[in-house]
Parts: C-alpha cells; structure tokens; sequence
C-alpha cells in the first residue's frame, strides 16, 4: 500500500494533544490516544422547531432562522387566509394580516421590511403587493402578471419575481419599493410552484412543474437567465434559502411528498440530510448554513402542516481514522 507521505508529499504529524485550530484535511496522530484523526465536515441536520399557530401550505415566507416570517396560504375549512405568523427562533406569534387574503404567493425581504406578491383569492388571480413593516401590511402597486405558484427574492426595495401559473409562465418582474418593471428576458423554462433565493441581481430558480416535476436551475444576473445545475431530485414545491452561489433548496413532491434537502454551490447541487417530516408547498427562509423551514402539505397522506424545522449546515469536526 502507499504511504501517506508519497501521496499527500507531507508527513504526518505526532502530537500529544489534538490541536487546537486545526484547518480542514489536516491529519494527525495523537500519540496519547494513539489514534489516528482528521478534521473534517459533519453533515448539516435539521431540528424541531416550535409549531406554527395555523397550519397552511402554499404560504409566502422570508426571513431568517431567527426572525422568520410566515403569512398567508391555504387551509380547511377557509381555502385562504391572511394570517401573519412571526418565528423568534423558538416561538411563532401573531402579526398583521395582509390585506388580501391569498394562497400561492412569494415573498422577499426581512421580518421588519419584507414583501408579499401574487397569489390566488379562490378563484381570482392577483398580482396584489403589500408591504410589512414588522407590524402592518401596506398594499402597494401590483405585478404586471397576476400569477400564483410563483417565486421570488431579494428585499422590500429591490425584489424579484419570476415564474408562476395561470398558465405556466417565466414572467420576470423587478420591484424598486414602489412598482413592478418587466424584464423582456424571462425563465428559459415557463414554470409553476417553484423555489427561488438570492437576491434582485443574483437570484437562483429551481425545480417546479412544467407538465411534470423538472429539477431545472437557472441563475439571474440582474438581465437574463441561464442554465444551472440540476437538481438530483426533481420536484415541484420545494422551499429555498441563501444565495446563488451558496443556497438550500428542501421539501416538495415527485408527486409524493418529499424531504429531499439539497445544497448549491453555485455550480452543482448535492445532496444532504432530508428534512424530518417530507412536505410540499411550505416557506422557507434564511440561509445555507442557518435555513427554516415551515407548515406545508405532506401528499398523499393530505392535511396542511404547522411543523417547523431549523437547519444547521455542516461544521467542521474531528474524527477518529479507522482501517475501515
């Protein structure tokens, strides 16, 4: 067998501790333990988070881990609702409704400043845009396109929305904090109940339903979109976090529910830790490192969700090396 040195052109280190700030791929052996041992990263993994006050699926959500945002949706009996939910990174607690009550639509921004567009009232479709503040929704000029199942990103002044029904569409608008402006490049792929992240200049697009699940990833650079990696689940539904070149993208159906939790690099996604419970159509916000997830549907089992679950990325940790 070749030796460590031969291949990796170093020897390896003898100490009697481990060290103290060790950089990934380093290797050692402790001499006290007599074990070999390497830092490397552990596999992020979700937790339970507290509950949702209402259950509902196709919500808008944005935020981050510890200062979500929920508001909208669909439930039994009342198909829509208005309700605003505000998640403190332990508890849900109520917050303005929204002046529209709607399910299906996107959202962007942070708790105190965030952004509502699109949806479906049962049976109309909108373009209705409103404006929260941490406390109340102002509504404010609408899409251009009325759609629902949409997507979007970015912040309460420079948000985007891309994608949608009513038909499928790739309809790509910009918001500057007061009106909507078409973009004449649209998704190459006209898509529904899709999941998006990033920002205004440098958003990320993925899966959604064309006639059938696609895992189809696109990036926007402020003009025009252009292919990215697929994902390795293909699946309609699924929620999203973080940025173009470091995103999450969790949950959706294939058509059963799924868990599938995937991370994008910018380039490629892969594949990591599913979430507990598998589910479609919920919200989602935050981060790669620090994502949330929240309420949605679990198909064909039926019922809208509150479940709520917080995602730690992976982190560097020390491991014992064995022959096997």
């Amino acid at each position: 067998m070749a030796e460590y040195i031969n291949i990796r052109g170093q020897s390896i280190e003898v100490v009697a501790s481990d060290p103290a700030n060790p950089t990934i791929g380093q290797i050692w052996y402790n001499s006290t333990s007599n074990t070999l041992k390497g830092l490397s990263y552990a596999a992020g993994s979700w937790a339970t988070g507290g509950n949702m006050g209402t259950a509902r699926r196709v919500l808008g959500g944005t935020g981050t881990q510890t200062a979500g945002l929920g508001f909208g949706g669909y439930t039994v009996p009342a198909p829509t609702v208005n309700n605003t939910e505000e998640y403190d990174g332990s508890t849900w607690t109520s917050g303005g409704g929204l002046n529209t009550a709607r399910y299906g639509l996107a959202g962007a921004g942070i708790q105190t400043a965030a952004l509502g567009f699109g949806g479906q009232t049962a049976p109309a479709t909108v373009g209705a845009t409103e404006e929260y503040n941490g406390s109340t929704w102002t509504s404010s000029n609408p899409l251009n396109t009325a759609r629902y199942f949409l997507a979007g990103d970015g912040t309460q002044t420079a948000a985007l929305a891309f994608g949608g029904f009513g038909p499928n569409t790739g309809a790509t608008e910009e918001y500057n904090g007061s009106t909507w402006a078409n973009n004449p490049t649209g998704l190459g792929t006209a898509r529904r109940y899709l999941g998006g992240c990033g920002t205004q200049t440098a958003a990320l697009a993925f899966g959604g339903i064309t006639t059938t699940q696609t895992g189809a990833t696109e990036e926007y650079d402020g003009s025009t979109w252009t292919t990215g990696g697929s994902l390795n689940t293909a699946r309609g539904g699924p929620a999203g976090a973080g940025t173009q070149t470091a995103a999450i993208g969790f949950g959706g159906e294939t058509p059963a529910s799924t868990g599938a939790t995937e991370e994008y690099d910018g380039t490629s996604w892969t594949a990591t830790t599913s979430l507990n419970t598998a589910r479609s159509a919920l919200g989602g916000a935050g981060t790669q490192s620090l994502a949330l997830a929240f309420g949605g549907y679990n198909a064909p089992l039926g019922g809208q969700l509150t479940a709520t679950e917080e995602w730690t990325g992976a982190a560097p940790v020390t491991k014992t090396i064995t022959a096997s």
